[in-house]
Formats: structure tokens, C-alpha cells, sequence
């Protein structure tokens, strides 16, 4: 029931970004920015972190969650250093993704060959 549960939530939220993009004609990059300020959104009226009960991986995994992560480290560490607590809050919680993006990205340049 939990990998179904996954599958749904996480196939929802990537046919609402489909349907953005079809529809609505935004490009790639305004669906991108859509779905991360609705994570953050969520996530800031606790919503999202129930979504994440129910749905695990399904919800942790789409680009929404990037809000939310966004969103938990900057509360987090207002309640503990105040208003600049907000800033080194989101970079602390999401600098290890982005970090291991930018090094695979890196390794993946390294290793193949671009063509064009």
C-alpha cells in the first residue's frame, strides 16, 4: 500500500506540472518555479509534511519537496538564531543536494563525451 500510495501522490504532482506546461504554456523553467513555491507553500502551513506521511518517497522526491526543505530550514533556524537564522537556514539544509549535484554533473562532464 505504501508504494502505491508513492505512486500517486508522486505521478499527481508530475501530471499538475505536465498540465501547467500543456495547457498553460509555461515554460519548463515558471513549472519549475510553480511547483517549488507550492512545496514551500505547503510546507510553511504544514501541510506538506502530513503529504510526506502518507505518501513517503511519492513526495520527497518531485521537485515540490525542494520547497519544503526550503521552507523547514529557514523556520528552523529563525526559532534558534532569528532573522538571520532564515538565510543560513535554507542554504544548510539544501547545500548537500545541491552540492552532490553539482560534483555528479561535474563527473558526468568528465566521463562522456557532450555532442553538438
Amino acid at each position: 500500500m505504501v508504494f502505491l500510495s508513492a505512486f500517486i501522490i508522486g505521478g499527481l504532482i508530475c501530471v499538475i506540472g505536465q498540465l501547467l506546461m500543456d495547457i498553460y504554456k509555461f515554460t519548463p523553467g515558471h513549472t519549475l518555479s510553480i511547483l517549488v513555491v507550492a512545496g514551500a507553500v505547503l510546507g510553511s502551513i504544514g501541510w506538506y509534511d502530513a503529504l510526506i506521511d502518507f505518501a513517503g518517497a511519492g513526495a520527497t522526491v518531485p521537485i515540490t519537496s525542494f520547497g519544503n526543505a526550503l521552507v523547514n530550514g529557514a523556520l528552523n533556524e529563525a526559532d534558534q538564531h532569528g532573522l538571520i537564522g532564515v538565510v543560513t537556514g535554507m542554504f544548510e539544509v539544501t547545500s548537500s543536494g545541491i552540492s552532490a549535484a553539482i560534483i555528479f554533473g561535474m563527473i558526468g562532464a568528465l566521463i562522456f563525451k557532450a555532442k553538438g
